[in-house]
């Protein structure tokens, strides 16, 4: 089994205003003349962690990380205003143009999955090659399948379920979705951090294949916390902004591109019925579907990972 490489610190840091509002926080890590490929995190809200860094090899990769619209350390935190796949497709284009890079390999997983097929069926001639993990195509069964009290996930997690299910009144269970928007922008500040970290906490503690009902979830931090839910809830509400069976409809544009699925069989935020999909699609790509869970983090879901990334420096370097 491959292991993450070891920790390692950025070489570069900066701040880059893509517009009069917002400004991405955006890191270089590994070598500068290496591969180029882009780090795209989770949620949408989920921020960057430093292990996000250690799926490439440093001595042949320039590994480029930012934290999207309003998470982590971009500004302003968890700002709505102007935040859409549009606008974050375009944020993507102006970090590789002022990196100057020509193309470079594209790396998500989870919103980070849909975000990587999103901007690479928009730009397909910049886009060297593809590794998505956990997929998630934005169609309105996997948002019910996680978020709803009718969708499924809550059948196999009932303990996490039960206290996200019991943070809204039984009258508005209906709409959990809608129930937490309303909560997530009330004007009481309390409110609105209860409802992220009830938020966070269901997702959070869901990740893993090896389940503690009762763990810590890795988006207990309030800060982390009030992003995720926040932009979730938002994206969601308009279908991650994109038109329907979107990804799926247009992949065309990207069959030509080499491309790695890893999904876990035990996914339980992300069906596996997603990576399926997307495979019987594009059947050019590499599908590997492993014992696992949603986290990036799960034994098995790293080892295909880093065997894809060290696959692509051995093809590209």
């Amino acid at each position: 089994m491959r292991e993450l490489y070891p920790e390692i610190e950025p070489y570069q840091t900066r701040r880059l205003a893509v517009d009069d509002l917002h400004s991405l926080y955006v890191e270089e890590c590994g070598n500068p003349a290496g591969l180029p490929v882009v780090f795209l995190h989770g949620g949408p809200g989920a921020g960057l962690s430093g292990y996000h860094r250690r799926f490439f090899d440093p001595a042949r990769y320039r590994i480029v990380l930012f934290d999207q619209r309003g998470a982590g350390q971009s500004t302003p935190f968890a700002e709505l205003t102007d935040n859409t796949t549009a606008h974050l497709i375009a944020d993507i284009e102006a970090i590789r143009e002022r990196l100057e890079i020509e193309r470079w390999l594209v790396f998500g997983g989870s919103w980070g999955s849909t975000l990587a097929l999103a901007y690479a069926q928009a730009h397909p001639e910049r886009t060297l090659a593809l590794v998505l993990r956990g997929i998630f195509l934005g169609r309105p069964a996997e948002l019910r399948w996680f978020n709803e009290v009718d969708g499924g996930a809550s059948q196999i997690f009932p303990e996490r379920w039960a206290r996200f299910r019991d943070f809204i009144p039984e009258p508005e269970r209906g709409s959990m979705l809608d129930a937490y928007w309303q909560r997530l922008n009330s004007d009481d500040e309390a409110t609105r951090l209860a409802a992220a970290q009830a938020w966070s906490a269901w997702e959070g503690g869901s990740t893993t294949l090896i389940h503690e009902p009762d763990g810590a979830g890795i988006f207990d931090d309030p800060h982390k916390a009030v992003s995720l839910a926040l932009m979730e809830a938002h994206y969601f509400r308009h279908a991650v902004f994109l038109e329907p069976n979107q990804l799926l409809r247009d992949i065309g544009r990207i069959r030509h591109i080499p491309a790695a699925i890893v999904h876990g069989r035990y996914d339980i935020i992300c069906p596996v019925t997603s990576a399926w999909d997307l495979s019987q699609a594009w059947p050019e790509a590499e599908l590997h579907i492993v014992l696992a869970g949603h986290s990036a983090a799960d034994p098995a879901i790293v080892d295909q990972l880093v065997q894809a990334t060290d696959r692509l420096a051995d093809r590209y370097c």
